[in-house]
């Protein structure tokens, strides 16, 4: 069973304490180990009057308990004097419950300006005074927790409640915005909106209900959104009873009504009411970017295109073909794209996606000299990327879009062999299906990468058109790559990793040049407040979190990751990745830590049952090498002089020759041991030196035509052991075994 929530060390502000729920929440607050300041004015419900008797009696029924709590008396429209409570007595504040509130309720016409004002004084003006009070401290501290307590009053409306209303979905603006400014000091402020039995709420419900709606059953909710590890912010939560709820913006698809060649008149919007009011097919924004997009997609449109959408005339209807024609698009294969590389690209896309020499494991991902250098298997999206990169896209019939509006929804990977560290690839790309979403289209690309005739991986991107959904298409395809939920458990296994604030900027240098991802002036015309990280960089994040915890960095268990984006990351943020194992699949969530959404959703990785492993295996049965030549006259050099390179180097070299990958000879060249001896075979005793390279290569270096520092460089001559002795045998190749 999972530890239960403390609040030991924390200090926390309820206001209108005195009783209600406020009174619950102080209590629930101090059994749990927090400090509480119990504020409440003592005024009736009309906000008449002033008692200190409501806030101390709940400080006393906390004292008494053991708990830890003093009183304050003040209007939170005196903010400044209520949190200064909380410094004095504590000397510091977390956790702000804005919960004081009064009722001046009259029908909108007999309203009058002193009870309007009052209403948002006391519920708007003064959790605002209180929040801002207490907002420098939370941010110091880099810790802060807000309530605002709205309701369904504000939500719905209510007779009789204009000015309470008013205030209250007053307070759900100030909330989200809060969320929104705060996160990056861990600061985190939600609403709620509770039906309790209270002396606010006996004016407007029967006594009966009355008495189910116990405050006790909203308690639970706000400590849990008030603890240190909720990371959920800018929410609003409907409860009562025992039952608790989330509540989400929801928006029909709308319709265009008029552009620049179309005029909009009053009986255009009537003949498009029906889809303007739409329901079947909603999104559900939650940001203000999110809520501009269609106004922004239509405003960046380029005017030749504008009108294409609407419900267009039979004269437009010939001068502009549909934009999404389904049948001609499926099966196209894109013009084939080539990717050469060598050691550096596959390092500096370790570098891009988190790995760090502070960890020994990723020295093998970072260095081409180490003995078992290889390439993340995530790199298998680099080459197969260019397909879309490149612009091939652009050149499929039956696809007249803005691809501006394109989004990355979902990628999978499969690697059928570890990427080699350098080569030439290939790779081929075909529309497997376009779907229609209604709020756009989704295409899925399928691409196979091959290094001679060999295939190598396959990927499968799923994009996402925003807008150019409604072409009659189906809504689900069986080529899809499907996601997979994980298990209804705690994670097995969670990583984390910081990412930088030049994350994005040296992801970007392995291929992904969207200038979404660095220019800030381009990203505010996506709707963003800066630039945003590559989902395929957090992809590599989440990825090599699963290849550390459940494969110890072996890429030859690595078989198949899929993935889907949910939400931007911005550089700088933590990513945190939450693991369950079934099997050899890992299923796998990607949040972010400071904002707890999730990034990387319905995700996994498939792995092998056993480890293959990527260095040279083993030897072969013995076969005519260009290398043997070379050995038998370095031993016949060193039957002559023994002696003398004995007295030089005393040491032992172990040579490894492949060929096709595998080992194909070993030689050993003792110059620690008698005269010195060449001998085929492995080494015995204690080998200073092992050096590993292909047949050809060797024969590159023992005629001059290839520099060794080059070569190990280059990853063709590997060296594990004393690499300085190595630099002797040089002498050996130079003076004694000229060809």
């Amino acid at each position: 069973m999972a530890a239960p929530l403390r609040f030991d060390g924390k200090v926390v502000l309820v206001t209108g304490a005195g009783g209600g729920l406020g009174r619950a929440y102080a209590l629930a607050f101090a059994e749990k180990g927090a400090s509480v300041v119990v504020n409440d004015l003592g005024g009736n419900i009309s906000g008449d009057g002033k008692s200190s008797s409501a806030a101390d009696h709940v400080v006393e029924e906390i004292r008494a308990k053991g708990g830890k709590a003093v009183a304050n008396y003040d209007s939170v429209e005196n903010g400044e004097k209520v949190v200064q409570t909380a410094l004095d007595a504590f000397g510091k504040i977390d956790i702000l419950i804005n919960n004081a509130g009064i009722l001046r309720d009259r029908s909108f016409a007999r309203i009058s300006d002193a009870d309007w004002d009052i209403i948002h004084r006391v519920h708007l003006r003064g959790s605002f005074l209180v929040s801002r009070a207490a907002w420098n401290h939370m941010k110091n501290q880099k810790f802060g927790r807000i309530i605002m307590t709205a309701s369904a009053a504000g939500i719905y409306g209510n007779f009789g409640q204009a000015n309470y209303s008013a205030a209250k979905l007053g307070l759900v603006g100030l909330s989200n915005t809060l969320a929104i400014e705060g996160r990056k000091y861990n600061i985190h402020c939600n609403s709620i909106a509770p039906i309790a039995g209270s002396r606010l709420t006996e004016t407007v419900m029967p006594p009966d209900l009355l008495n189910a709606l116990k405050p006790d059953y909203v308690a639970p909710l706000v400590l849990w959104l008030c603890h240190e590890s909720c990371q959920e912010t800018g929410g609003l939560y409907e409860l009562g009873a025992g039952w608790i709820g989330k509540l989400r913006w929801e928006r029909s698809l709308g319709t265009v009504v008029g552009q620049k060649n179309i005029p909009m008149t009053p009986e255009a919007v009537r003949d498009n009411w029906g889809k303007i009011s739409n329901f079947d097919n909603v999104t559900y924004p939650s940001s203000t970017q999110e809520s501009l997009n269609p106004i922004y997609e239509l405003v960046m449109k380029p005017d030749s295109e504008k009108g294409v959408t609407m419900n267009p005339t039979s004269e437009q209807l010939s001068s502009n073909p549909p934009a999404i024609i389904p049948e001609k698009a499926i099966g196209f294969r894109l013009p084939k794209t080539s990717y050469s590389y060598n050691h550096l690209q596959p390092i500096l896309y370790a570098l891009g996606v988190g790995m760090s020499t502070k960890d020994p494991d990723n020295l093998k991902f970072l260095y081409e000299g180490h003995e078992n250098f290889c390439s993340l298997p995530t790199f298998g999206v680099i080459p197969s990327q260019s397909a879309m990169m490149s612009g091939g896209l652009a050149s499929v019939p039956g696809l007249n879009i803005d691809f501006t509006r394109l989004l990355h929804g979902e990628q999978y990977l499969e690697i059928y062999k570890p990427f080699p560290t350098s080569g030439e690839l290939t790779s081929e790309a075909t529309i497997a299906d376009v779907l229609d979403k209604g709020s756009g289209a989704v295409i899925l690309l399928d691409v196979h990468t091959y290094s001679g005739e060999d295939v190598i991986c396959y990927n499968q991107f799923s994009v996402f058109i925003v807008g150019y959904g409604g072409f009659g298409g189906k809504r689900s395809s069986h080529h899809v790559k499907k996601t997979a939920s994980p298990p209804n458990r705690p994670p097995d296994a969670v990583l984390s990793d910081a990412t930088t604030v030049d994350q994005a900027a040296l992801y970007r240098l392995s291929g992904d040049w969207n200038p979404l991802h660095i220019d800030p002036s381009f990203a505010a015309l996506g709707g963003f407040q800066q630039p945003i990280l590559h989902g395929l960089c957090s992809f590599g994040f989440a990825a090599r979190h699963v290849l550390k915890q459940y494969a110890d960095n072996d890429v030859t268990r690595f078989k198949a990751i899929k993935v889907r984006f949910a939400k931007p990351v911005l550089p700088g943020e933590t990513l945190v990745t939450e693991m369950w194992k079934v099997g050899t699949r890992i299923h796998l969530q990607t949040k972010v830590k400071e904002t707890g959404q999730v990034a990387i959703a319905g995700a996994y990785v498939d792995l092998t049952l056993a480890a293959q492993s990527s260095a040279p295996t083993e030897l072969t049965e013995a076969t005519e090498l260009q290398s043997d030549i070379v050995f038998e006259e370095i031993s016949r050099r060193i039957a002559e002089i023994g002696d003398q390179m004995v007295a030089k180097i005393n040491a032992i070299f172990q040579w490894d020759i492949t060929k096709d990958g595998r080992i194909a000879a070993q030689w050993t060249i003792d110059l620690r041991n008698g005269s010195g001896a060449v001998y085929r075979g492995p080494g015995r005793g204690h080998v200073d030196t092992i050096f590993t390279v292909s047949d050809p290569d060797f024969m590159e270096v023992a005629l001059g035509k290839l520099n060794p520092q080059k070569a190990f460089f280059a990853g063709k001559l590997k060296i594990k052991g004393n690499i300085m002795l190595g630099q002797k045998l040089e002498l050996l190749l130079k003076d004694y075994a000229k060809l």
